[in-house]
């Protein structure tokens, strides 16, 4: 595994390098050893989120790391635990730097190391010598890193190279105004005064506990770019907020900075016909003097900044909680009793008890109104609650911040917030709470829950769009903005849903196009079928359809929908919704976000409930609690994504797996849905890892329970897996005409030891179609006997190995590769399927005609002894084939009358 990283604290330099580095090393993972400044994590959220793919550490066996590329330093401490890589055996570590030697430099088997102002001039140069080309994107990044680390071209430490990486770089489109947003510059001797004329002016005022900085100050002459001395004056001073009237050419100026969440400046900058965002706002003042317009600022700081809240003046008390046994029915009660949404769940108090005994309790989940009701419609009232609570929470103290409220509230949608002192739990804080502290005051509400059009300029939408157009295919793209038209026109929003926008963001081709519109379904794809000339399929049952293109393209029209179920396992009933009621109801969160494709919104990502976080994080996670009693199929599903996306089931989805195991659900269901996903387990490249998981969660009692003791994960089940898998690489390897479906010779594979009553079993159990199950008892009943036979006595004719082995199908020979425990038996095997089945007379029934034979069942019979004949090399010419015809055929004459 080869790997690039840079220093600790990253700077423009250190990510320019690794970015320049990967053009070098193109199979090498970029990863950071730690944080990174602010202002270059900032860039990456906003500019690169989606255009380069940086593996956390966290993901990384550094055990497995062969090649480390370490750029922008050589120092051991400055890599973080990229420094246990240097204890791999053979590891080959590459330097990039153009720091000057440190007692504690690294010893590279390979080291460029120039001193240059930045290390991103050695790449430039590197570029240059070997005719590497570069995007205007690359460009402009490379010129940040170069622009920073030198000053932009004025530190001591710029060298001529610097200047010249810089001009190429600019020739290849480096885009110097985008530089300039991310990059803070010297100041001049006029802005240096002017700061020291800002320092006379300010006043602090505390409103509210917060403290504001308001300064102003008048200039004969315009001062372009003020905003970048106010800014420098804020760092200077270390102020939280600050607000910078400024009169120039006759006219009022206001500008805003605020680095807390209590005051959103761009807010107040709004009073005065201005805008901005939370942090950062200004606004030209009209029809005022310098002194109305501070008493108008003052004013309005008074309006929209209110006292800092934390945790104890926000809880609700007192807290009513519940004991992980406690039962279902009983906590729909005291949710009723109440009037309340949420309870949390402890380990130490009593059901319903609503005063905490002074023993430390330890809260382990909550439990919501909407899982008790849906579990309580499934007649799971009498379980515990700990079965279907929300494990994965967290607590706060009495001392957390609203930004640590809103954090998990906003961010990572937890409903209720358990406040602990003292190891007891003393309140809680509701997403009701935390409303109703900002309803008076929408300029605090948090970024998630400003209305678009307050948002600051920079959304993921201009991101998303980057990648949509660097990755998909020019024609799919058109494609997409077509059905937006078409939604358009019927006044419908459509969205691209579901896998195809989970493989996307992970830069993988998935062509399974998935649209679900906030209309009627089925009149929508009608539309987009008349306007793209293809052809639909419709399931008015549930709102469905498919457009089938001209050139064989697929796509799924669904409408919005919310599924609701009778019972457990039970197929759902559909109503229309919404787009986010919709993606609710889908499988795991990393399914659940949707891409608009109406023009005005184009590119437009919705997440509703953290997916992109899970994407990242490589975690499989229901959207509810309730999600396997739902549709235990899902288990199947998410094990299957586990093992072939190389993710892992989050910790609190794993426990309501074992919970649906236990509840015994799978008897209840309707199989065939069971067996789709088991199919599609056994049709992946390599299915053993997911069959290995299956058995970790004991479904192997619901899948084959005839089976005894159900057919455990032994060395002799994995050799025949083993065995098929090579067998189904090896028969696709040949490239022949005919195809094989893999989950049959799995199938086949794991009832190897098993009678065919067991497989008969199986396949009633899972309602395969009628067909299939008598294909299949055929080919293990053949196999099985031809095994038997093969293993009794090797034929020495090739004749023999070719009777013994024509009734089997391409199945039933991969099946008896994958239960053979002979190479000679394979090796018979091989060469029937890739000579030996093929070989045919030359001679046919026309010829035998002109020979005098009289057509006939007797035409089979002789066929078939010319085709052993060959096999066995017993004949080779047409002539041989006569000869041996006339002497073991001889033709009958007819008797005269």
């Amino acid at each position: 595994m080869q790997v690039i990283t840079t220093h600790l604290n990253a700077d423009f330099d250190g990510l320019a390098s690794m970015i320049a580095a990967q053009k070098l090393y193109p199979d090498a993972v970029m990863s950071f050893p730690g944080s990174q400044e602010k202002t270059l994590r900032q860039f990456i959220n906003e500019t690169l989120q989606y255009r380069y793919d940086f593996v956390k550490l966290k993901h990384i066996d550094l055990k497995q790391v062969t090649t480390l590329i370490v750029v922008d330093t050589r120092q051991k401490s400055r890599i973080g635990a990229f420094a246990e890589c240097l204890n791999n055996p053979g590891l080959s570590l590459h330097l990039y730097d153009h720091h000057p030697d440190t007692p504690d430099v690294m010893q590279g088997e390979v080291e460029i190391l120039a001193p240059t102002g930045a290390t991103t001039t050695i790449f430039c140069q590197l570029f240059q010598e070997k005719n590497i080309s570069i995007t205007q994107e690359e460009a402009t990044l490379f010129q940040l890193g170069i622009y920073e680390d030198t000053g932009s071209l004025t530190h001591l430490t710029t060298k001529p190279d610097d200047l010249l990486a810089a001009a190429w770089l600019l020739e290849n489109g480096a885009q110097l105004d985008i530089i300039s947003q991310f990059l803070s510059y010297d100041l001049t001797s006029r802005q240096v005064n002017l700061i020291h004329e800002l320092t006379k002016t300010a006043r602090s005022y505390m409103i509210s506990g917060t403290e504001i900085v308001v300064v102003n100050l008048t200039l004969q002459e315009y001062e372009d770019d003020f905003s970048l001395i106010v800014r420098r004056f804020m760092v200077m001073e270390n102020l939280d907020c600050i607000f910078a009237l400024v009169g120039m050419e006759g006219r009022i100026y206001l500008i805003a900075r605020s680095r807390i969440p209590e005051v959103n400046v761009g807010n107040i900058a709004r009073d005065f016909d201005g805008g901005g965002h939370s942090t950062a706002a200004s606004a030209t003042v009209r029809d005022m003097s310098m002194i109305e317009a501070q008493e108008n600022l003052i004013r309005s700081l008074h309006r929209h900044i209110m006292p800092q809240a934390i945790a104890r003046e926000m809880l609700s008390q007192p807290a009513i909680s519940i004991s992980e046994n406690t039962s279902i029915i009983e906590v729909n009660r005291l949710l009723t009793r109440y009037n309340i949404t949420a309870l949390p769940i402890v380990t130490t108090t009593e059901p319903g008890k609503e005063k905490q005994e002074s023993r430390p309790v330890k809260v382990i989940g909550t439990i919501s109104r909407r899982v008790v009701e849906k579990a309580i419609h499934h007649n799971l009232g009498s379980l515990p609650v700990s079965e279907y609570m929300t494990s994965d929470i967290e607590i706060l103290p009495l001392s957390a911040t609203l930004a640590d409220i809103e954090q998990l509230i906003i961010e990572r949608r937890q409903r209720l917030l358990p406040i602990v002192h003292e190891g007891q739990l003393i309140g809680v804080i509701t997403r009701t709470d935390l409303l109703n502290r900002l309803v008076n005051d929408p300029g605090h509400l948090p970024r998630d829950l400003l209305h678009q059009s307050e948002q600051p300029s920079r959304e993921k939408t201009k991101n998303i769009l980057q990648l949509i157009s660097g990755f998909l295919d020019r024609e799919l793209i058109i494609l997409l903005r077509t059905i937006g038209e078409v939604a358009d026109n019927v006044g419908f929003k459509a969205y691209a849903v579901g896998g195809f926008i989970r493989d996307l963001l992970l830069k993988q081709r998935n062509l399974d196009l998935d649209i679900v519109v906030e209309g009627d379904g089925i009149v929508f794809a009608k539309k987009l079928a008349e306007q793209l000339g293809g052809r639909i399929r419709t399931h008015d049952r549930f709102i469905t359809a498919k457009v089938i293109l001209p050139d064989g393209f697929k796509i799924d029209i669904a409408t919005a929908r919310l599924e609701y179920y009778e019972y457990p396992a039970a197929l759902p009933t559909v109503e229309l919704s919404s787009i986010k009621l919709d993606l609710y109801r889908r499988d795991f969160t990393i399914n659940a976000m949707a891409l608009q494709l109406n023009p005005a919104q184009f590119g437009t990502l919705s997440d509703f409930f953290n997916s992109q976080n899970d994407l990242k994080e490589k975690l499989i996670k229901v959207l509810h609690n309730l999600s396997f009693v739902e549709d235990p199929s899902r288990i199947f599903r998410a094990i299957r994504f586990e093992k072939r996306m190389d993710f892992k089931i989050a910790r609190h989805t794993n426990r309501l797996i074992l919970g649906a195991v236990k509840m015994d659900l799978f008897g209840k269901s309707s199989d065939p849905r069971f067996f789709s996903e088991l199919q599609l387990i056994f049709s992946e490249d390599n299915p053993l890892p997911a069959i290995r998981r299956l058995a970790e969660f004991n479904l192997f009692q619901f899948l084959w329970p005839d089976l005894k003791p159900n057919l455990k994960i032994d060395r002799r089940f994995i050799h025949i897996l083993t065995q098929a898998h090579q067998a189904i690489s090896w028969f696709r390897f040949l490239y022949l005409e005919e195809g094989i479906e893999a989950w049959r010779i799995y199938l086949l594979a794991i009832m190897g030891r098993s009678k065919p009553k067991q497989l008969e079993s199986f396949c009633e159990r899972f309602h395969l179609p009628q067909k299939t199950r008598e294909e299949l008892i055929r080919q293990k009943v053949a196999t099985d006997e031809v095994a038997n036979r093969l293993h009794g006595r090797e034929p020495k004719k090739n004749s023999t190995i070719h009777q013994m082995l024509e009734p089997l199908s391409n199945d039933g020979l991969l099946y008896l590769m994958a239960i053979t425990r002979k190479n000679e038996i394979k090796k018979l095997i091989s060469l029937y399927v890739t000579t030996l089945r093929n070989t045919k007379p030359l001679l046919n029934g026309q010829d035998l005609k002109a020979m005098g034979y009289i057509p006939g069942q007797q035409f089979k019979k002789m066929l078939t002894a010319l085709t052993d004949a060959r096999l066995d090399g017993t004949v080779h010419r047409r002539e041989d084939e006569k000869d041996f015809l006339r002497k073991h055929f001889p033709v009958k004459k007819s008797i005269s009358s």
